[in-house]
This record gives structure tokens, C-alpha cells and sequence, in this order.
């Protein structure tokens, strides 16, 4: 909703977005967040102490760093009497943590606030089944050793079979569909084909390659350093030789008998964070801060968690009409890229009458967003997906875009697994 009272964007820092490699990645999400943090804090006017709060969004923390918003704000040296919390909304966790900091400057309990996301997905867990689990319990309630013995005899090694975390946090609960399988809906819905969501892998790949090499993540990127000195500078998913010839050989994931949904088109597993430093206006004349943005509007909304990828359809709009604004007010537009699938379905949804009144209660379709006005330096296609981190990474990236162009407006919105979506507008100052 509106703002009552400018709340201002300080400065922003993010990991490079590191693949997983089908192992462990180097860094945990502790490790990702406090490198990008600590090097935020060490560039700005203020100390880390005189932070009201540190708030961390993150879908998939370790089982060392539940509380991972307090664990990383001591890490950075923000000191015991620094707040550090941490919050869950999915895809949006990063975005919810930026809308968290909002809501406390608004009612007065924060002033300066460092919100951001992270999530290291390639070190997400791999569980026991509940056979084996069930059977272990057994085991260690055996005392005797014909007791113990009878045990070994029930056991199978079937039981071993591990459960893939990451596989059941991509599932759906409630219509038991993976993400990849909400992509084919709206594939099917909106008529999507396959060669369009390969083109525009391509096209979100080819963008990323030439954003870095221009030097336009140059100011967000803090590099990592593992501790054998192996340094990352930039993200290391894009694919620089990506081509539609090359896509097309790859092979539907989620519905392999008529889907058209590929690991070539999804966004990919992906280790990263991502931070924001948040102010309301007295914080910013009390430290002499030098704003680059301002958060304008925010909005979240709810729809069937089989048709997720529709969110920022649903978030973006009402934002848009609080504001009195078209599509073509707004300069810049980024949408996150969950799927090649997810993003053209919302194009098209926006561009489609029936779709604007039965669902968005608008009187005719929206209108068209300019692709060149879209995901301008490629998105999570070609970037990666660390769930709890884009929601910030997005904001981020859209305000530092508009500076870069000259443009006054961004907005930014990502689908949320189970149904939702979220949307912020932003200003350059």
C-alpha cells in the first residue's frame, strides 16, 4: 500500500548468484549473507551498532542457522543490542523482509533498518524416509541383543532411499504439483510454446553475458573468496553459448510426456543473498545519508497455487491503479524469471480482455509491456533463483537500472510458490 512517509533505499550489495553444481556449495547462507553485509556496512556512514534492526529473509535455512537474521547480524559485527530477525514467505522471502523494515519505520519502531535474502540452495538437506526413521527409533529402543537382532532382520535397504529436500519444498501441498508443473498450466492456458520460452532463456542469457561485460552489476556485486583463495566475481550460471538449437535438445522436466517446461527454461538451483539499507527521512538527516531510491508502493496478493506464476499480475496491478499509472508510465519493469513459462503467461495475461475483467475486475486488458523495458539485464533464467535472496535482488537491480538509463520509476514482483505474489514500486532520487 502507499507510504505515509518516505521510506528511503541507502544502498544495496548482493552475492555473485553461484550455481549448484549437483554438491555442496562452498559458501552456506550464513557465509553468503555476512560477505555481501559486511562489505555493505564497511562503505556506509553509519556503524553497524547504530542499526535499529537486521531483518533476513530466507526460505531454506540450515538446521545451524534457524534464526539465520540474528546469526548473520552478529557475524557482521552489528553488535548484541542490534535486533536480527528472520522471515519465511517463499520465492518473496527476501521482498518480505523488505516489507517488514517498511512496516516498522511506518509505525515508528525503526528508523534504519538492513533488510535482504539468502538462500543457499545447494546445500539444501536430504531427509530419512519415514520407514527408515520409524525403524531407527526401533533400533534404539531394542535392548536386549535378540531384540536388536529381530531389528536387523525387519530392516530393508530400501529404507536408505533418501528424501530430496529441495524436491518436497518445490511441491505444492495443497494440489501436490511441483513449480515446474504450475509452469505447464499457464504454458497450456495462455498457449505458450516451447520455442518461445526457449527464445526467451536465450534472450534472458544473452542479456546477463552483455549486462556483465558492460559493467552494469559492477556497483551490486561484492565478490566471494572461499578460503583456498578461489575467488567469484560474477554470476556463474550464464551460459554465453545458449542458443535455441541448443535448448531444444533438452528434454521436459516436470510433464515429460506433453510438457514443454525444461531445465533450459526454468530459472536454476542457485546459491545467493542479496541486501537493502532501509531509512525513514529523520535517519536520513541524522546520519547525513545520500538516498538512491525510495520505495513508493507495495503490494501482495493471493491466487490458486496451481497458477502461482500469475502473482505479479495480481500484485503489480492494484499498485498501478493506487498510483494512477499505465505500463508505459513505468520505465523500468522486472518481473522475476522462476520460469521462461511464468513470465511470458503474465505478458500475455496483462495483454488478454478477459483475463483484465474476470480476474483483475479492469474493464479491458491492461495493456503491453515494451521488452525492452523488461528484465533489461536478463533475470533468474540466466541468473539463478535463490529463493529467499530475488525478491531483493530484483528491487536492487531495477533501481540501479534506473540510474543507468536516466529512467524515474521501477516496478518489481515475483510469483511466490503456494499462490501469491508481490510487488514494489520504487523511485530513483
Amino acid at each position: 500500500m502507499t507510504m505515509t512517509q518516505p521510506i528511503y533505499i541507502i544502498d544495496g550489495a548482493r552475492t555473485p548468484f553461484l550455481k549448484a553444481r549437483n554438491g555442496p556449495g562452498p559458501f552456506s547462507a550464513g557465509d553468503l549473507a555476512t560477505a555481501s553485509g559486511s562489505a555493505l556496512l564497511a562503505r556506509q556512514r553509519f556503524a553497524p551498532e547504530q542499526l535499529d534492526e537486521v531483518i533476513l529473509g530466507c526460505a531454506s535455512p540450515s538446521a545451524d542457522e534457524v534464526n539465520i537474521g540474528r546469526v548473520v547480524a552478529l557475524r557482521m559485527g552489528c553488535g548484541i543490542q542490534v535486533p536480527g530477525w528472520t522471515v519465511m514467505r517463499n520465492c518473496a522471502s527476501g521482498m518480505q523482509a523488505l516489507d517488514s523494515a517498511i512496516a516498522n519505520i511506518l509505525c515508528g519502531r525503526a528508523g534504519l533498518v538492513m533488510a535482504g535474502g539468502v538462500d543457499a540452495l545447494s546445500r539444501a538437506p536430504l531427509f530419512y524416509s519415514d520407514r527408515m526413521v520409524r525403524w531407527f527409533a526401533g533400533w534404539m529402543q531394542a535392548r536386549s541383543l535378540g531384540r536388536k537382532l529381530d531389528m536387523l532382520r525387519q530392516f530393508r535397504p530400501g529404507y536408505l532411499a533418501p528424501v530430496i529436500g529441495i524436491m518436497k519444498g518445490l511441491t505444492d501441498p495443497i494440489v501436490g504439483q511441483l513449480m515446474g508443473q504450475t509452469a505447464e498450466n499457464l504454458a497450456w492456458q495462455f498457449g505458450i510454446g516451447r520455442d518461445e520460452m526457449d527464445a526467451f532463456a536465450v534472450e534472458s542469457h544473452r542479456r546477463v553475458a552483455a549486462a556483465h561485460d558492460a559493467g552494469h552489476f559492477a556497483r551490486e556485486l561484492v565478490p566471494l573468496i572461499e578460503r583456498d583463495g578461489t575467488l567469484h566475481g560474477v554470476d556463474d550460471g550464464v551460459r554465453r553459448d545458449a542458443s535455441i538449437q541448443g535448448l531444444a535438445r533438452l528434454k521436459p522436466f516436470f510433464d515429460k510426456k506433453y510438457g514443454r517446461v525444461t531445465p533450459g527454461n526454468s530459472s536454476q538451483i542457485t546459491d545467493g543473498a542479496a541486501w537493502l539499507i532501509l531509512a525513514s527521512e529523520a535517519a536520513v538527516e541524522r546520519y547525513g545519508l545520500a538516498p538512491i531510491g525510495r520505495i513508493v508502493d507495495r503490494q501482495w496478493a493471493g491466487l490458486e497455487p496451481e497458477l502461482m506464476g500469475l502473482g505479479p499480475v495480481h500484485a503489480a496491478t492494484p499498485i498501478l491503479q493506487r498510483q494512477g499509472l499505465a505500463l508505459e508510465d513505468i520505465d523500468l519493469i522486472e518481473i522475476n524469471e522462476a520460469f521462461a513459462a511464468q513470465v511470458l503467461a503474465c505478458l500475455r495475461a496483462w495483454e488478454d480482455d478477459e483475463y483484465c475483467r474476470s480476474r483483475l475486475a479492469l474493464p479491458v486488458a491492461l495493456g503491453r509491456v515494451d521488452p525492452e523495458r523488461l528484465n533489461v539485464d536478463g533475470g533468474a533464467v540466466a541468473l539463478g533463483h535463490p529463493v529467499g535472496a530475488s525478491g531483493v535482488r530484483i528491487v536492487l537491480h531495477v533501481l540501479e537500472a534506473l540510474h543507468r538509463t536516466g529512467g524515474r520509476r521501477g516496478l518489481a514482483s515475483i510469483c511466490i510458490g503456494g499462490g501469491l505474489g508481490g510487488a514494489m514500486l520504487v523511485e530513483a532520487v
